[in-house]
């Protein structure tokens, strides 16, 4: 099956080391990937350019979410467009995972959304306290969306045209997962939610969130929720 319909977002930060065998292994079956460089320092622009994937840049450092969303904005400018993925840059997903989930679109024309979940899916590595801190991510968003999911901050999502065309997220940081839920719950999306295989590596690790940094994006969650931005 062809996906010169879908466009791959990838939001890099300092991924040089790791990037170019991510978007190798996405461009065997995606010919259309976008690799937004956040503000990098090292040569992440550079790797990106030798990938043959699109690159887009911010000067600045200003989140994954922020990220994202000009990958999305991107990305729509083409006509051809109909399906986009996130897929993170740190070598956690599978693409055959992201291309299960697209044909899923494609199959219930209903659907807005595909989530990818390795609750119901599976995990290579991942540490007790990784685990307890996404766990518990799960219920503060329950709490916060109302939408009922097994794992609210995967990063590998698949989306149709019209969702992704009415997102403007605003959280520029990685509480822009709850903020994505937050929409989904706001517009009543048609979501599903799929499993998908995350592998852990050192490598993913050290890139990953602290506690410390979790707290800070619940408490900006809940000052977004009482100002009434979404």
């Amino acid at each position: 099956m062809s996906y010169e319909d879908t466009y791959v977002i990838v939001p890099a930060y300092n991924e040089a080391s790791v990037l170019g065998g991510v978007i190798k292994e996405l461009r065997e079956s995606f010919p259309n990937v976008v690799a937004v460089d956040d503000g990098s320092t090292d040569r992440t622009a550079a790797v990106v350019r030798r990938s043959g994937a699109t690159l887009v840049r911010h000067p600045l450092n200003l989140g994954q979410g922020a990220a994202i969303q000009t990958g999305i904005e991107y990305a729509l400018k083409s006509s051809d467009a109909r399906y986009f993925v996130t897929f993170d840059a740190d070598g956690q997903h599978k693409p055959e995972d992201a291309k299960r989930m697209v044909d899923e679109l494609r199959r219930d024309l209903e659907l807005d959304i595909v989530l990818g979940s390795r609750f119901i899916g599976t995990t290579e590595g991942m540490g007790h306290v990784k685990k307890a801190l996404l766990k518990g991510a799960v219920l503060f968003n329950r709490v916060i969306t109302g939408i009922r999911l097994s794992d609210a901050h995967n990063g590998l999502r698949a989306m149709r045209r019209r969702f992704a065309s009415e997102l403007d997220m605003e959280q520029a940081d990685m509480s822009h997962a709850s903020e994505l839920v937050e929409v989904i719950s706001q517009q009543g999306a048609r979501y599903k939610e799929m499993p998908v295989t995350i592998r852990y590596t050192d490598y993913s690790k050290r890139k990953g969130q602290s506690v410390f940094n979790s707290l800070n994006i619940a408490f900006d969650l809940i000052l977004a929720k009482l100002s009434g931005k979404p």
